[in-house]
């Protein structure tokens, strides 16, 4: 029952009157509908015209230290766990943090699909995180946003342990996962978004989102986000309402209807499907009017999925490394 009641939790967020919720996605089974296999699959299908196209399996990095299945929240029976990559030379200096998440439409996926990236990224310097969080076959909207505000407090309880600078810590996500940390970005300062689990007196705040085809908005004219017509949407189960019927609340896991001058500086890394990045220009806008940097890189006939992939890997990286050295730069004194 008490997974069942999670589903609820938005109605104190967005006021709207109780209304029965759809809880028949809630099955407390595994789906396993998206893999990096499949993915690769599908890709090979519709991208035949890449030759080189090749599905990025995990690195042994001589460079890369590693613990996994470390528990970051413990919620009666249920432990929620992660794993962390780190540079094996220690350094004086402090090292920024990121925290990885991972997608597959709020219900499927597992933190395991993006360890390759979280490895590259602490061969470069980085203390990465892959973190788990509850999926709409357990709980439902805002579970993950709590678990995931959860894991960001703490990295830094713990930054001492990885020698992180907890004054810079990054949410990077993939696809749900990337609107995921988009609203852990768009919603810093907002209590009403931490939940009631774990370091709860430690800041959950963001220093830097990188948003790789991460939708903005469910409910932009650009978003695909919702459409039941030819079966129950990934949003509709993890909303457990469809969008005509609980459309506030739609509108408030949508980073932008959220995103204001708390924001962090935003980088966009995305793929030809124009779909995916829904709200992105209108984003980056509102980041405009204050003053917050962003930047945005494309790649040109690219899969959704482009994250998990060769030819893109690396430049993928690149991007992100070149973002965060802007971004994380010792200010220049006046």
């Amino acid at each position: 029952m008490k997974k069942l009641l999670l589903g609820f939790i938005p109605l104190l967020l967005t006021g709207a009157p109780a209304v029965a919720q759809m809880t028949s996605g809630v099955t407390g089974k595994q789906d396993t509908s998206f893999s990096n296999p499949g993915a690769y699959r599908q890709a090979k299908k519709y991208h035949s015209n890449i030759p080189n196209l090749k599905l990025v399996e995990e690195f042994k990095l001589p460079t890369v230290q590693e613990k996994r299945n470390i528990v970051y929240c413990q919620m009666g029976d249920r432990a929620l766990s992660l794993d962390a990559f780190y540079p094996k030379k220690k350094t004086s200096a402090k090292t920024p943090a990121i925290l990885l998440i991972h997608g597959g439409g709020w219900r499927s996926g597992n933190r395991q699909q993006h360890i390759p990236l979280a490895q590259r990224l602490a061969d470069l310097g980085y203390v990465c995180f892959t973190a788990e969080y509850r999926l709409s076959t357990e709980a439902l909207y805002p579970a993950a946003v709590h678990d995931l505000k959860a894991a960001v407090r703490w990295i830094r309880a713990n930054g001492k342990q990885f020698n992180v600078d907890t004054a810079k810590v990054t949410a990077l996500g993939f696809s749900a996962g990337g609107q995921l940390a988009a609203l852990l970005g768009a919603t810093n300062q907002k209590p009403a978004y931490e939940g009631e689990n774990c370091l709860t007196k430690v800041s959950s705040q963001v220093q830097a989102v990188v948003d790789l085809d991460g939708t903005l908005s469910f409910v932009h004219p650009e978003s695909g986000e919702g459409n039941d017509a030819k079966g129950i949407s990934a949003a509709t189960y993890w909303f457990g309402y469809p969008k005509k019927e609980k459309l506030a609340l739609w509108e408030e896991a949508s980073p932008l209807n959220q995103v204001g001058p708390t924001a962090p500086p935003f980088l966009f890394i995305n793929s030809s499907v124009d779909r995916m990045h829904a709200g992105r220009d209108d984003f980056r806008k509102i980041l405009d009017q204050h003053k917050i940097y962003s930047q945005v890189h494309t790649f040109p006939d690219s899969p959704h999925t482009f994250p998990l992939f060769d030819p893109w890997f690396e430049p993928m990286v690149g991007y992100i490394d070149a973002f965060l050295k802007k971004v994380y730069a010792p200010k220049k004194k006046a």
